[in-house]
């Protein structure tokens, strides 16, 4: 049976958890993903334990399905190979901090002018604009910064970590869920889109009912448990 995605080609050029998990479920769906690491010792999940035979549980659960491949981008060599299968590619997904693709000359508008139809993903920690763009974040910070901590945790203790990664998974989830729309857009009218997600965003999200019962009557949530 074919699947959703049959034909669509996919470069993960992202690393870790958000990213990654994106292009997995996009994977999932039949695109073909081509995993794109640096030449550095690539993606910083392989180094992840549990390992056996050198091998990450972390890295290949999140890069299943996947071909991969090395590239320099700060090469000039390898940045134009880069965008020259960004100009057969229907969709890129990169999680470098904000302006880095833009610095290599690698971003949505130098490659959007390559291939028009192309949708860019860029996930980040805390979105493209405001203060803290420039900021990394990872999902023991983003849990306590955006709340999340305060609601986690037995009632009269100190606020908890979730054990689970699920700022970063989601936001991947949230991901693949925008570029399938950026798709369906593009069938429409032929254009490419750029989808901006970011780790904050997506814990606000998940706190939506908190907060809805703030702006409501002013019940402060309480750790649940």
């Amino acid at each position: 049976m074919a699947l959703p995605l049959d034909g669509i080609k996919v470069l993960d050029l992202s690393r870790v958890l958000a990213g990654p998990n994106c292009a997995a479920f996009l994977s999932d769906l039949g695109a073909g993903v081509t995993k794109i690491e640096s030449t550095d010792g690539g993606d910083e999940a392989r180094s992840w334990v549990p390992r056996k035979e050198g091998e990450s549980a972390t890295f290949l659960a999140l890069n299943r399905n996947k071909r991969g491949m090395t590239l320099n981008l700060k090469s000039e060599d390898c940045a134009q190979i880069l965008r020259k299968m960004a100009g057969e590619a229907d969709v890129l997904v990169e999680n470098f901090r904000a302006g880095t693709m833009e610095r290599l000359s690698l971003g949505y508008e130098e490659l959007s002018a390559i291939n028009p139809r192309l949708v860019y993903c860029s996930v980040s920690a805390f979105g493209e604009t405001g203060p803290l763009r420039d900021e990394a974040g990872y999902e023991a910070i983003m849990q306590a910064y955006s709340g999340v901590m305060s609601v986690t945790g037995e009632p009269e203790g100190d606020p908890v970590r979730c054990g689970l990664s699920f700022i970063d998974l989601t936001t991947g989830i949230i991901s693949a869920y925008a570029v399938l729309g950026a798709l369906l857009h593009r069938e429409r009218t032929g254009q490419g889109q750029k989808v901006e997600t970011s780790l904050l965003e997506t814990a606000v999200s998940l706190l939506s009912y908190h907060a809805e019962a703030y702006l409501l009557d002013g019940t402060v949530p309480e750790r649940l448990g």
